[in-house]
């Protein structure tokens, strides 16, 4: 021990009282920015769904109305959207949906926010989004086929969530008569 110096730290009140305000404040902007993200991620989510939706919509043609009215109900529906904050989300997907090249650019940020479940119902929804007006062409089998790919969701589940949304739309179907 001979030729070492013993560092001995005194902490005053008010100098504990500055860390811990400094420290408080540092935990609070973290949580703060934390926070900022999360919303940044959810919005960033939304908009990339939303486009990828659009583009599987109208793969062929414009927008119909009863496409239109199913892209409002899932927003309502599994995201909690108001019909203002819906129709604003349209509108900015849509731009989106318009500059964008190809399919990876929706897919790999898809990849990057969902996990397994998250990307296989982005694909059951594209396959709702579809069959809403009860008519699938090639066009849009092979564009789902394509994102699917993309987004890591098998053949066979690919398959499987197209069934999956016929048997639904049979059973409504034959609730309502």
């Amino acid at each position: 021990m001979a030729g070492r110096k013993s560092a001995v730290v005194v902490v005053s009140e008010e100098n504990g009282r500055v860390m811990f305000g400094s420290i408080k404040a540092f935990i609070s902007r973290a949580i703060e920015d934390a926070s900022q993200r999360k919303h940044v991620e959810q919005r960033e989510l939304l908009i990339v769904t939303a486009a990828l939706l659009i583009r599987v919509a109208t793969v062929h043609s414009e927008l119909s109305d009863i496409r239109r009215a199913r892209l409002h109900a899932i927003f309502r529906s599994h995201y909690g959207l108001d019909d203002a904050a819906t129709a604003q989300l349209l509108v900015d997907a849509d731009a989106v949906a318009r500059s964008a090249v190809d399919l990876y650019r929706f897919t790999r940020q898809l990849n990057e926010l969902l996990d397994d479940d998250g990307r296989r119902r982005i694909v059951q929804l594209m396959w709702e989004i579809v069959y809403a007006d009860q008519r699938v062409n090639e066009f849009e089998e092979n564009l789902i086929w394509r994102a699917a790919d993309l987004l890591g969701v098998s053949s066979r589940q690919r398959v499987e969530l197209r069934q999956r949304v016929v048997a639904g739309m049979n059973n409504l179907a034959a609730v309502s008569a």
